[in-house]
């Protein structure tokens, strides 16, 4: 039954066997392809769900070389990504691979129309959330090379590149020990120009950092608390003591 689209009629097509196999929305896709005399004998196939099939119907209407994601293997979602890249004519050979999801595929076409050098991210041990902080950075000039590991989540990738844009010191704490939340206040207490060497430190956890910080703020003496048998409410009702008690 191979091919034999090619000579019946529309009307005749539709009631062969071969025609029969699919399914409502394949055939609506097949059927829709004829009318616009496209090439259906690239999607009309069995292992191609009907999404699959009007991803590959939508790029030969445009004329773009739909073999590139013509692929079982690609599910709709990546197909439209890389049919995306190649109406804008990207290089798409840079992502159009199964082993990147959609959303890392439309990091990596994001990153290619800003002209990025996307191989510095174009990785799968990269979630794309991880992707899109280094394109961040890519795209504001930053160092990423800081930053771009596998080993940082996205959240602390974030607040390293956050830094960086506020041109802080963050080999402070631009180390994994350090979860996201321990960066956040590292990261304030430098932009307040605070010395967080007294609180940069693992053995506080982020609310016990968050209590350091704001005592430093205010300009108290947090040696008072900043110490690791407290806790952090500890830590709070002794700051505010101390701000309560702040002679001035």
């Amino acid at each position: 039954m191979e091919k034999i689209y090619n000579n019946l009629n529309i009307e005749n097509l539709s009631k062969t066997e071969w025609f029969n196999q699919f399914n409502n929305y394949q055939r609506e896709q097949i059927l829709k392809g004829l009318k616009a005399n496209l090439d259906i004998s690239v999607y009309a196939k069995p292992v191609f769900t009907g999404n699959q099939m009007l991803s590959i119907r939508l790029g030969l209407i445009n004329n773009l070389d739909v073999s590139i994601y013509a692929n079982p293997e690609f599910d709709p979602s990546q197909m439209e990504q890389i049919r995306d890249g190649l109406v804008v004519s990207l290089d798409v050979s840079l992502y159009a691979k199964t082993e990147f999801n959609d959303q890392q595929m439309g990091e990596i076409k994001s990153g290619l129309i800003d002209n990025l050098d996307v191989s510095i991210y174009a990785n799968q041990i990269y979630d794309w959330r991880q992707m899109k902080e280094i394109r961040e950075g890519l795209k504001d000039n930053l160092d990423v090379s800081i930053y771009a590991t596998s080993d940082f989540d996205s959240s602390q990738m974030e607040e390293i590149r956050e830094g960086l844009e506020a041109n802080v010191d963050v080999s402070i704490y631009a180390k994994t020990e350090f979860d996201w939340q321990q960066m956040i206040e590292i990261r304030l207490g430098l932009e307040e120009n605070l010395d967080v060497s007294v609180y940069a430190k693992t053995e506080f956890d982020w609310c016990q950092m968050r209590e350091i910080r704001l005592g430093l703020e205010f300009d108290l003496d947090v040696s008072v608390y900043a110490k690791s048998e407290f806790d952090y409410e500890q830590m709070r009702e002794i700051r505010e003591y101390l701000k309560a008690n702040l002679v001035i």
